[in-house]
């Protein structure tokens, strides 16, 4: 009897030793996880502000993709509606024109045409007139030259010239009178009018007293002639 109390017991006694060893490991496992509740809080925690900034930045962004797309779509709509006024002013299109002021605004363009042409035939021909003045100009400096050269080389004859009638004066005077009205009739009444001239009236006297009557008339009325002539230069008064 003792012997089978004691195989009745044992069961008990394992069974109990089971559930008690059961109930340890599942304290053992509540320790666990009581003490992995903060750090699992503090990941879900981080995760949520993760997906929070996350979800901010998507926001953010598509609130400034969505402001671009506004200002852009603003801006077309703006374009769109200068453009369709542009069109849409009656003044711009030419098939509403009438038939006059088609004719009128041709009429224009042929008048700006011509006008055009004038301005550069007038610009030609003051290029024409400028070069013409400047030739001219040249050849007039060189005509002034070529009149003092001229009027040097005359004064230089004339002096020479005035130079030998003087001398020949100056032989008449000394001549005797007979001979010199003997050469005095044979030279033609240009030159004898040269010498005689220029012959003191004392020393021309005898001189034509000795000459043909008929020839010293001649020189008398050459020499008053002459004489009443103006000198070069001089400014006649009547």
């Amino acid at each position: 009897m003792k012997i089978l109390g004691k195989i009745r017991l044992v069961p008990v006694t394992i069974f109990a030793a089971t559930l008690m060893l059961t109930m340890k490991v599942a304290d053992i496992f509540d320790d666990f996880n009581l003490q992995n509740i903060p750090l699992q809080l503090s990941k879900a925690v981080a995760q949520d502000e993760k997906k929070s900034q996350q979800k901010a930045t998507s926001g953010a962004n598509n609130k400034t993709t969505s402001t671009e797309k506004e200002s852009s779509k603003s801006k077309e709509s703006e374009k769109g509606e200068a453009s369709g006024k542009d069109e849409d002013n009656p003044d711009n299109d030419p098939t509403l024109f009438t038939q006059s002021e088609i004719d009128l605004l041709q009429e224009l363009s042929d008048r700006r045409e011509q006008i055009e042409k004038m301005s550069k035939q007038i610009n030609l021909r003051e290029g024409l007139l400028k070069a013409a003045e400047k030739r001219i100009s040249k050849r007039v400096s060189e005509l002034k030259q070529l009149q003092k050269t001229i009027n040097d080389l005359i004064k230089t004859h004339d002096d020479q010239q005035e130079t030998k009638i003087a001398s020949l004066v100056k032989i008449y005077e000394a001549m005797k009178p007979k001979d010199a009205a003997r050469i005095f009739e044979q030279l033609d009444l240009n030159t004898l009018l040269i010498v005689a001239e220029r012959m003191k009236e004392r020393k021309l006297a005898p001189v034509m007293a000795q000459m043909n009557p008929e020839k010293a008339k001649d020189v008398t009325v050459e020499l008053s002639r002459l004489r009443e002539l103006p000198l070069p230069g001089t400014l006649v008064i009547n």
